[in-house]
């Protein structure tokens, strides 16, 4: 000891160690907790601290917000994902899925795991979010009964209603309406039942749920509000049978999914004795601390310092937010947040925010209400004209400016403000007359302000990298309207001129080329941009950008402008995709699928048969697709000529499942058959695919016609979809059951046969002559406004649509089956080959191998050589 104390002079002094890094264990992954994470990284602490995850659920954080677009068409539980590819490994953060924190050790500071696992904090973070509240109603253990809180529900959820014909709901608030939304699109005769006198009691006034009520009903849902449950019953099975209500009714029910509210999640916290509110919440102060300096507590689980707790996505990020601040040794404070909303519950519209049931004394209430459209809209005002909230219910399109005007005395009356888009101020008023001030993404709390910085300061120039630099936006996508038209007029402030053209070739958009075809009458890629390409692509090959996109314009103008249509003539096939080259969609082992139409879903037996004997005998593996159609999976090139020859021989025809072009019409049986149709669905479907197979688009488009307001065939989902009424058609359009799901939009309602078919053909050439390259129609209808497709689908105020009408009607003469076409004519067919040395038969040195019913090829190592 001595020696260490007084060295010999000379002597090497041992190294200072380093102090090991601070251990952060995070208990949940959900939306809060992964933010919390990316706060933590972006303020540099996640790369030099060890942060541990334990996470209750198989699967790392995904978007609850959006959960019932797991329902969509084609699906899955990874579309709902928030963690960015390689997050956990970049920043060396250590994600324990499925082993839940089960107790804490607050004065050893440790945390173990239901595995065992125990690990030792320097700060510890509870983001355990909440559970769902089930009513202590007799009978709710029975089988076929949920609540509708993860991925997990939903999947269970799912199986069960598989062999269930009604499910009920217990519960109209938000996630109440998004599992009745869920049921619905899972075939269920669906009820909501709903203790408060109206649906939404927290966000929505009386007014707002009398119009919520008539518009949900009106699509088939069955609301009975001012009851309660009383009992749930069970048959003999065990399984649920029916409910009580505390009206004396009984209502009958295969299913019951409670949605009564939820309660935050504090017994670790109630466990290691730190403080909890009277009615649950893990009380934390401004900076998100609890009463151990140690821990924090964020989201659902936690009572703020104003004495809520928040059930919202927004408010959970900003105690993120705080958190890591404070861990990262910054100042930051959450006293309070926006409880404003804006949803698409069962394809209704509806938004809330500020004061929105006039509590604030004195204020005065600015109405708007058209039952017969679903529209109900009140402003909330003070006496000086100062906003202090709102209700929008059927039409939401001014919410992204309103919300941020909450607190202020807007530049336009409020009777102004309170009419539907279109009918609102009498002069210009949008995003540009917000204040810097004005908070526009709620969920990242983005005011305008930094939007500004971002374009002017940072150079952003489009919505995307706005969102990238500041993350607004990038929450429930709300306010992407209101920031894309923020940075447009930013860029025009600064004189900054966007390139909006296609790609390297071409300066112009997609619809200014459309334009130009139409107007020269432009038959041929090479004229197009030698005559209007930029001067240095002239006299080029072009790109894989305007190739396809040009492609696809000639197309769908090929009756007009003296073509023939056929995608694999003169010039067009080097332009086409490979699905177009060879009009059969690719698949990942280098084989093609082949679709023949199957118009309406409705087919004979006889060709049943020959699509069996087809499958049969080239091997083909078959699949129902979700569009009614019968995929042919795993034909190699040189086989689908004979294919094509045996379907057309039966009298089928391309289904255009390779094309950006009418994919299907789904229809439910309707009148002829189901019990509850009040139209001929299949006719009228049969009828729209006839009329517009073949027509090429900027995208797919899917469509469907449901014969009674139970929607089974999903119209709401499509690109243009038709629901039947007692008076005639309702036509939706611009949905999308992709992987930003979106519900249609009525455009009209009660039409004839004439009527909707005159509709139909104005709105799909008016996409197809406006929209943008690769654009849905959702997406479309998102960036131009319903508004504005109806004044020139239906008002015709352009006065476009005689010459839309005469589009389409040169499409429908003009049309000629593709596979028929090519059987027709050796040129086409020569393209039609595996093996340009074996044109007839394969390679003999390749082997062709079965996987799953599918043909791949297996190359030996000389053929590879």
């Amino acid at each position: 000891m001595d020696g260490m104390d007084n060295p010999t002079p000379g002597a090497a002094r041992p190294a200072p160690q380093p102090a090991p890094a601070p251990t952060i264990v995070l208990v949940g992954h959900g939306m809060v907790g992964q933010r919390f994470l990316e706060a933590l990284a972006d303020r540099g602490v996640a790369g030099r601290a060890r942060v541990v995850v334990l996470c209750e659920e198989p699967r790392p954080a995904y978007d609850r917000v959006h959960l019932t677009s797991y329902f969509s068409a084609g699906a899955r539980p990874d579309d709902l994902a928030l963690v960015p590819e390689g997050f956990m490994a970049r920043y060396g953060i250590e994600l324990h899925l499925g082993d839940p924190a089960v107790a804490v050790d607050r004065a050893a500071r440790t945390v173990t795991a239901r595995s065992g696992l125990v690990v030792r904090y320097d700060t510890l973070v509870l983001a355990t979010g909440s559970y769902p509240f089930v009513p202590p109603v007799p009978g709710r253990d029975a089988e076929g009964c949920f609540v509708y809180r993860t991925i997990e529900d939903l999947l269970a959820i799912e199986a069960y209603a598989a062999g269930a014909r009604t499910g009920t709901v217990v519960g109209g608030g938000l996630l109440g309406l998004e599992a009745a939304g869920a049921l619905k699109g899972l075939g269920l005769r669906t009820h909501v039942v709903e203790f408060a006198p109206r649906l939404m009691p927290v966000q929505v006034d009386e007014g707002g749920g009398k119009a919520l009520r008539r518009t949900v009903e009106a699509l088939g849902v069955q609301v009975h509000t001012g009851v309660g449950t009383q009992e749930i019953t069970a048959g003999p099975d065990g399984k649920v049978a029916a409910m009580a209500l505390s009206d004396g009714s009984e209502l009958p029910t295969d299913l019951v999914v409670f949605s009564a509210g939820v309660r935050p999640r504090d017994e670790l916290a109630r466990a290691c004795g730190l403080p909890v509110g009277e009615r649950g919440g893990i009380v934390v102060d401004a900076a998100c601390r609890t009463a151990d300096p140690a821990v924090y507590a964020i989201g659902e689980c936690a009572l703020a310092a104003d004495g809520r707790v928040y059930g919202l996505v927004a408010p959970g990020y900003e105690m993120a937010e705080a958190a890591a601040a404070g861990i990262a040794g910054a100042e930051a404070s959450f006293t309070g947040a926006d409880l404003s909303t804006k949803l698409k519950l069962l394809g209704v519209d509806v938004a809330s925010f500020g004061d929105a049931h006039g509590a604030a004394e004195g204020c005065l209430d600015v109405l708007y209400s058209d039952p017969r459209a679903g529209i109900y809209r009140k402003l909330v005002v003070a006496p000086d004209g100062t906003l202090l909230g709102g209700v929008l219910v059927g039409d939401v399109e001014s919410y992204g400016v309103l919300r941020p005007l909450t607190g202020t005395v807007p530049p336009v009356a409020p009777e102004h403000l309170v009419l539907p888009a279109g009918a609102g101020a009498p002069v210009a008023f949008g995003p540009a007359a917000l204040p810097d001030a004005a908070v526009i993404c709620s969920c990242h709390n983005v005011a305008k302000g930094a939007i500004r910085a971002a374009v002017a300061e940072q150079g952003c120039t489009t919505a995307a990298e706005v969102g990238r630099c500041t993350r607004a936006g990038t929450g429930c996508g709300s306010c992407a309207k209101v920031l894309g038209q923020l940075v447009d007029t930013e860029l025009a402030a600064a004189g900054i001129a966007v390139d909006k053209g296609l790609c390297r070739c071409f300066a112009q958009t997609r619809a200014e080329l459309y334009e130009t075809v139409l107007a020269l009458r432009i038959t041929s890629y090479r004229e197009l941009l030698d005559r209007h390409g930029r001067p240095e692509a002239r006299g080029g090959e072009g790109c894989e950008v305007c190739k396809p996109t040009v492609a696809s314009i000639l197309a769908s103008l090929a009756p007009t402008i003296g073509l023939s249509g056929h995608v694999l003539d003169a010039g067009q096939a080097a332009l086409q995709d490979t699905n177009d080259h060879f009009l059969a969609n690719m698949q990942k082992n280098g084989s093609y699928s082949v679709v023949p139409r199957i118009p309406g879903g409705e087919i004979t037996p006889e060709k049943l048969i020959v699509i069996g004997e087809v499958a049969r005998d080239f091997g083909l593996y078959t699949k129902i697709t979700g569009g009614q159609r019968i995929d042919l999976f795993g034909a190699r090139v040189e086989q689908l000529p004979r294919i094509w020859a045996r379907l057309v021989a039966a009298g089928f025809e391309s289904g255009h499942a390779y094309g950006k072009a009418l994919r299907t019409v789904k229809s439910c049986v309707g009148s002829a058959w189901c019990r509850y149709g009040v139209q001929d669905s299949v006719r009228m479907a049969i009828d729209l695919e006839l009329r517009y197979r073949g027509l090429r688009s900027p995208h797919k488009l899917k469509s469907a016609v449901s014969g009674c307001a139970r929607e089974c065939a999903e119209a709401q989902s499509k690109d243009f979809g038709v629901i039947a009424t007692a008076a005639g058609w309702n036509l939706y359009v611009g949905g999308n059951g992709g992987a930003t799901p979106r519900h249609a939009d009525l455009l009209a309602k009660d039409l004839s046969d004439a009527e909707l078919v005159r509709l139909i053909d104005r709105f799909l050439m008016f996409y197809i002559r406006t929209a943008e390259r690769l654009e849905r129609t959702s997406v479309w209808l998102e960036r131009i406004g319903l508004d504005h497709v109806r004044d020139v689908v239906v008002h015709d105020s352009l006065g476009i649509c005689a010459e839309l009408e005469q589009l389409m009607a040169d499409h429908v003469a003009g049309y000629r089956d593709e596979w028929a076409d090519t059987l027709d004519d050796p040129e086409r067919l020569r393209r039609f080959v595996s093996f340009v040395n074996a044109p007839d038969t394969p390679d003999p040195t390749v082997r062709f191998v079965p996987e799953r019913g599918q043909i791949k090829p297996l190359l030996p190592l000389t053929v590879i050589s």
